[in-house]
């Protein structure tokens, strides 16, 4: 059995807001194996037209989007949550390989344990060129 992560649900204003930057701290590291740890072993995820089914998977999706999305910065606020749920909107800026800067826009719905591990991450997420000069993360 795995440790709890704190905080746990049911969320408060308080652990709500720990939580949101918790997982704004970890993605910034842009460490697959950090961040896949905070998502129960068979964790779901849609993030745009990907479907994602569980830690192993996670973590390798996530190796791929820092090794496309170069120079990644994020920035997560919660919209609202309940029990154990979450809305979150954010933003992120990143560059490809070819130089061209990028600030991708979204909602994610999260799904939390008992343990306090995400077991469901729904991202809707879009996606802006911007020049560089045009940056705000």
């Amino acid at each position: 059995m795995e440790p709890q992560r704190h905080p746990l649900p049911p969320f408060t204003m308080e652990t709500a807001l720990q939580k949101v930057q918790i997982a704004e701290d970890a993605w910034n590291t842009k460490d697959p194996e950090k961040v896949s740890l905070a998502y129960t072993i068979d964790t779901e995820w849609r993030n745009r037209t990907d479907f994602i089914n569980g830690r192993e998977e996670a973590k390798e999706f996530l190796t791929k989007k820092w090794q496309k999305e170069l120079n990644y910065k994020l920035k997560k606020e919660l919209w609202g949550f309940k029990d154990n749920r979450m809305a979150v909107r954010f933003e992120y800026e990143w560059h490809d390989h070819a130089g061209q800067w990028f600030r991708s826009y979204g909602n994610e719905l999260w799904e939390f344990d008992e343990n306090g591990y995400m077991q469901k991450r729904f991202a809707s997420i879009n996606d802006l060129a911007i020049d560089e000069a045009d940056r705000k993360l």
